[in-house]
């Protein structure tokens, strides 16, 4: 078992090690090369990447070198991602085969490799990571650690104030302190409600009952969502030491983490953590000395989307089906086991650490007057930089959008974005300036959500949006209630009416009736917010549904029993690069002629429309 002062002196030596991880100013011959082990560029072998850097290392007897896996950077638009530090040299798209030449012309020659540094968007290429406008708004609190320290070394955590958090609650701060700390810093659910952290912790301490649980909710299923899985592979640490101050607060001894199994990454250095911190004795019996037991384990779910909701949750735990319970009695009165428990998700237990070294005050100068701190968003869709990215409250959609994310491909306009994945809404591009937080997104009838943020061009089409999220809602429905179950089958049904050229103008007022009904009908948060996306596009794209059930037309030619695909002579420069990229030959002309389509041939694949650099076609 590890003491504090065990863990003081870990800290500080540790600490002196690693401080050219966040100094590029700091003066060492030492050198570290960060690799990126997130799922994104895991896929793209940066593992392979990481071990023929090792390689290499060991080959070159460079004995002041290092090679770092750590998690997530953030610009997954950009990866593999290598950095090196304390330069802090940003290599994009690395492949296994360059690693032979950033060792010797980086490492050992001391020339930055040109080829493989990150270009901005605007094509310029940049040296240093903080150079990149995606980073310049983000402030990173929830993701302090991801892209900085190895996640499975927890001595790596506990040099950038680790377990100081835990220390300090159980030495210096009685758990009613804690609640009020959390409760002034105004830290609200990132699960997607919102509710105040604070509040629900005093609940659960002061519900009746000798034994309470904290649990983790990390099952994220919203299409898109990265967030928590990126916490959980990047800092895993920082759930735990946030699940035992949870625990110590309201006087649980057992934590669940509640992660679906398609994460293994995030599984295995859960397990890792869990396992290191046991070895330390910072999980289990008597705590740093004192009489404070905790421990934690993992529950792995199979990928149900209603698992998501809290009370489903909870009944997946206990070994049942995940259905929903009708409420009340909340969790915080009886949860597991019929037992007080308190439920957070992964991005809310990854502030609680630095809101107690920081303070209340500290955490609630961030953000706006009803939407504290910071979130983090999974930026995806047609953008430029997608990846992670994590911005004060209050940030713009624009902001998000055109300075972080770098805009939309191929010179399109954006049309609008998708925040909250099923449970959320469209935000129109006349609401681009709105900020993002929880009042000003409800206002424009969408929602926070989890942290999705799906950024569309004008070449998609709502209608086609709309049916996506119910044909994704209508399978993960546990189908406990008759709203949910049945009513978004049949709105599925008028969506797929609708843009088969079947629907008529009725058909859009069903869908409208029947979305306010099951919103207010459904037992749970699933079915209560999953009409939401067809509400707003109706709000705000209600000329597109009529253009699919009166004039049979999808402008956006995605609906292909609508869409004819024409060229415009006028602006056709018969360059041929529709015709070379035409699956099926459907598009005639030789030489300097005009092209036209065959429209006997045409499948409607619109690769002619994205091919065309003249935006000719439509």
């Amino acid at each position: 078992m590890k003491t504090i002062e065990e863990l003081n002196k870990i800290r500080s030596e540790k600490r002196i090690e690693l401080d050219l991880r966040r100094n590029t100013n700091v003066d060492t011959r030492e050198k570290h090369i960060l690799v990126c082990n997130g799922t994104g560029c895991t896929s793209s072998k940066s593992p392979q990447i990481l071990e023929n850097f090792k390689r290499l290392v060991k080959e070159n007897n460079l004995t002041n070198v290092r090679v770092i896996k750590t998690g997530c950077f953030g610009l997954c638009a950009k990866g593999p991602i290598v950095i090196i530090r304390p330069e802090d040299t940003f290599y994009a798209m690395v492949k296994p085969e360059d690693c032979e030449e950033i060792i010797k012309s980086h490492i050992m020659e001391g020339k930055v490799v040109e080829r493989l540094l990150c270009k901005d968007i605007d094509g310029k290429k940049v040296t240093k990571l903080d150079e990149l406008n995606f980073y310049k708004k983000q402030k990173r609190i929830a993701l302090k650690n991801c892209g900085v320290i190895n996640p499975e070394d927890i001595d790596e955590y506990i040099a950038f104030d680790g377990y100081r958090a835990l220390a300090r609650v159980l030495m210096e701060i009685s758990p009613d302190e804690v609640i009020e700390i959390v409760d002034k810093s105004g830290l609200r659910g990132r699960g997607g409600a919102g509710f105040p952290t604070g509040k629900k912790w005093k609940a659960t301490k002061e519900a009746k009952g000798d034994t309470k649980y904290v649990v983790c909710n990390a099952d994220e299923g919203d299409p898109g969502a990265f967030m928590d899985r990126s916490i959980l592979e990047g800092d895993p640490h920082a759930v735990l030491e946030a699940m035992e101050i949870a625990g110590y607060a309201i006087g649980a001894e057992k934590g669940y983490i509640y992660v679906r199994a398609e994460y293994p990454i995030a599984v295995e250095r859960l397990k890792i953590a869990i396992n290191q911190a046991r070895e330390y004795g910072i999980l289990g019996k008597n705590i740093f000395g004192t009489n404070f037991n905790f421990d934690i384990e993992i529950r792995l779910g199979a990928g149900a989307f209603v698992c998501g909701e809290e009370t489903a949750l909870l009944e997946s735990i206990e070994g049942r089906r995940g259905q929903p319970r009708v409420k009340p009695p909340y969790p915080a009165q009886s949860g597991l086991w019929g037992c007080p428990t308190l439920i957070n998700n992964v991005e809310t237990y990854a502030n609680i650490a630095q809101i107690i070294l920081k303070g209340a005050e500290w955490y609630s100068s961030i953000g706006t007057a009803n939407s504290k701190g910071t979130k983090v968003f999974a930026l995806g869709g047609n953008v430029n930089n997608v990846g992670l990215v994590e911005v004060p409250m209050g940030t713009t959609l624009r902001e998000i959008v055109f300075d972080i994310g770098g805009g939309i491909p191929n010179g399109r306009e954006f049309k609008a974005a998708q925040t909250g994945g099923p449970s959320g809404g469209c935000i129109p591009k006349e609401h681009l300036d709105t900020p993002i937080d929880y009042e000003s997104l409800k206002e424009i009838g969408s929602m926070m959500g989890s942290g999705g943020l799906i950024v569309m061009d004008d070449t998609k089409c709502m209608v086609c949006l709309a049916k996506f999220y119910l044909q994704f809602t209508v399978s993960e429905s546990c189908g406990k209630c008759t709203p949910c179950r049945i009513g978004t089958k049949r709105m599925l049904e008028i969506l797929e009416k609708l843009t088969s050229g079947e629907g008529n103008e009725y058909d859009i007022y069903r869908l409208e009736k029947l979305a306010v009904n099951i919103k207010k009908a459904s037992i749970c948060g699933l079915g209560q917010s999953a009409p939401n996306p067809v509400i707003s596009t109706l709000k705000y794209f209600r000329e597109e549904f009529r253009q699919h059930a009166i004039e049979k037309e999808c402008k956006a030619m995605e609906c292909k029993a609508l869409s004819r695909i024409e060229i415009d002579e006028e602006k056709c420069k018969a360059c041929g690069l529709c015709q070379k990229n035409c699956p099926v030959n459907a598009i005639e002309g030789e030489g300097r002629e005009k092209r036209h389509i065959n429209q006997d041939k045409c499948i409607k694949c619109t690769t002619c429309i994205r091919s065309c650099p003249f935006h000719a076609i439509g």
